[in-house]
Order: structure tokens, then sequence, then C-alpha cells
């Protein structure tokens, strides 16, 4: 293993995207940089409001441009919404990552998630303007007790490296799924690898584990891996991770998990129920680690993190599911979900001080 540096990160001030209409007014979340081919950025993210296509649906996916990666504008419409006639992603589409693919077409990959009995998968769809996009049938990468946080890495010969989270649920490892009703005991980075962008194979074993301290104690929600600067160097891995309630709280069921709210229509009050849960005493932040062998990784160093309930910051309780973008002079930002004290949801971004020591193209 390698040990992670001290790689310093500095927020940038103010949101780059906030909830500003009946699309996403309920909650912002899960960023996904997108580098456009002429210059600029689009910011693909997860929204949910009182704008929604239907009663009963959860969140899906919008994009925002920008000239400099700071000012965004919010473009009209949704690009990606559930369905609700696949029951596996009838009810919410989340945490999306997009690369290219050949003669400028564009595959987005994102976490589905339908009844709450349904476990969670990673799906997938098609663009050739990044505005228009098309559901792929079939489903990517799916697991007994679900998946969700896609990352996508192109790999250089070819193919690419999906790394997601994997929920598990009973005992041992080995338990059941969300449908037999067990608890789930972790919530840990996985990878698959695939030829074709289609057809993926699960790769043995875990890339990080969980839990691995106090502030990684409710599971690990997305991982994005970059290769070394130079053959032989450390990869890195950049991670959020939530830390558990303090001894002796409880928190309301989060409605994604209340299948009750689901099936009654209740979801009209999805995202204020979501905030109840995550104001109930989590809290999450983002970690960096490195490693010689992409397959192994220790638990990181906190590089961003709010200051706690009670104080002030755009990310004061929560910072999670970021998304990298190298810059033209070495260094990298980072855009990731922020909540505030008072529930309010926002795309958040961090510069790094300094080139970090891993670089952009396919490894």
């Amino acid at each position: 293993m390698t040990p992670a540096p001290s790689v310093v990160w500095y927020r940038e001030p103010g949101p780059r995207v906030r909830g500003s209409r009946p699309l996403d007014s309920g909650k912002v979340q899960a960023p996904c940089i997108v580098s456009l081919p002429d210059g600029g950025y689009r910011l693909f993210y997860t929204g949910v409001g009182p704008g929604k296509p239907y009663a009963a649906c959860q969140g899906y996916i919008l994009s925002a441009v920008s000239a400099d990666g700071l000012c965004f504008r919010a473009e009209p419409g949704i690009r990606l919404a559930p369905q609700p006639g696949h029951p596996h992603l009838s009810l919410r589409i989340l945490a999306p990552t997009v690369t290219a693919r050949d003669r400028g077409r564009w595959r987005m990959y994102f976490e589905a998630r339908g009844p709450a009995a349904q476990p969670t998968a990673i799906c997938s769809a098609v663009s050739s303007d990044l505005i228009n996009w098309e559901l792929e049938e079939g489903v990517r990468v799916a697991r007994p007790g679900g998946v969700g946080g896609p990352r996508y890495m192109p790999l250089r010969h070819g193919g690419g490296r999906m790394y997601c989270f994997e929920s598990v649920f009973g005992s041992g490892g080995h338990g059941p799924g969300p449908a037999d009703g067990g608890q789930r005991v972790a919530q840990r980075i996985v990878s698959a690898v695939t030829s074709d962008g289609l057809h993926f194979d699960a790769e043995g074993g875990c890339r990080l584990p969980d839990r691995q301290g106090p502030l990684d104690s409710a599971g690990i929600t997305a991982a994005q891996v970059v290769a070394p600067v130079v053959p032989g160097g450390p990869w890195t891995m950049v991670y959020s991770a939530w830390q558990d309630l303090p001894p002796g709280s409880t928190a309301p069921l989060h409605p994604s998990h209340d299948a009750a709210a689901v099936v009654s229509g209740r979801s009209d009050d999805f995202a204020a129920a979501s905030i109840a849960a995550d104001l109930a005493g989590y809290r999450s932040r983002i970690f960096l680690t490195r490693s010689t062998d992409p397959f192994s990784w220790d638990p990181g160093v906190c590089i961003v993190e709010g200051d706690g309930y009670g104080a002030d910051g755009i990310d004061a309780i929560h910072a999670e599911d970021m998304s990298l973008v190298a810059l033209d002079d070495g260094t990298w930002r980072m855009y990731y979900a922020a909540c505030d004290r008072h529930g309010h949801w926002c795309i958040a971004s961090a510069r790094s001080e300094a080139p970090p020591g891993f670089r952009a193209q396919p490894s």
C-alpha cells in the first residue's frame, strides 16, 4: 500500500448548482461533471421537486452548463427520468457517470431504484448530443444486495472498469438482500470490467471495505479511481463515506426504504422525508487514498468535511458523491453534493492546492 499524502483541497465559495425551479427545488445531489468537446462543462445531477413527471417519482437526471466551471446555468427539461413500466428503475435515477463512445456518442451509467424490496442496480443510456438520452434495455451491473453510486473509468487498451458500492445484507457478508428483510451490514466498493460497455464481469473481492473508522461507520456511497501520473506509480481513489448516528440516537426510516410510502403515493413528500433522515445525526465526508495495487486499498484521509451540526457552511453536515475534472494548470476541481444544517442540498466544489499526482488519461 501507498500511504495517502496530505493533499489540500480548497472549498470554493458558494454553490455551483442549487435548487431553483419546480424540477429541483426539493433536493439536488449526486453530480457528474463532463468537459465539453468545444469547451466549457456540463454538470449532470439528480434532482427532485414538485415539477416531477409523476407522483411517485423520487428523482431524475437534470443538467446545467458553464463556460468556466463555476457559474452554471440550469438547462430546461429532464435528461433522463425513471420508467414506471420497468420495476428496477420505476422510482428514481441518480448518481450519473458519463463516458465518451465512438463517433461522437456518449454513454451514461446511473443508479436505478425501484420499490423498497427491489435491489438497486446500474443501468445505462446513450446520447449523441448529451441532451437527449435513450435508455438501453437491461441491467449493466447487479448484485443480490444492490449496487449504486457508479463511477466509470476507461482503460487504456479499450473497455473500462466500473467502481460502485455494493450493499450487503444479513450476517457474515453473505446474507439476504433487501427483499428478504435483512439488515444491511456493509456498503463497500466493488468493481466490474467490460469490453463493450454493455456486458460487465464482476471482479472478485472488495476494492475498499467500509466501516474502517469512526468517520466511516455507515457505508461508502461512491468512489472514483484515477490512474498514476507515471507507469508504476500509485493509483488514487477519492470516495465518500457516511458516519452513523450517535449512540442512542434514532432516525426516521428513509422514504426509499419505506415500502408503504412508495405504494401509498406519499412520495409527494419524498424530498422532505429524505432530508429529515439526512439530518437525524448522520454525517458524510470525502476521503482520498492511494495504492500501488488498484485492487486493494487502505482507508484514506479526509479531504472535505463540514463543521457539523450547529455550524454554518453549505457542507456543514454532508459532503458526498464527488466527481472530478482535470484543469489546464494541472490542478483538479471536485464537484460534490453538500448539505447544510438547515437541510438545503446543493452542488459545491473544491479545488486541489497543486497537481495531486494523478492524471485524467485512461489507465
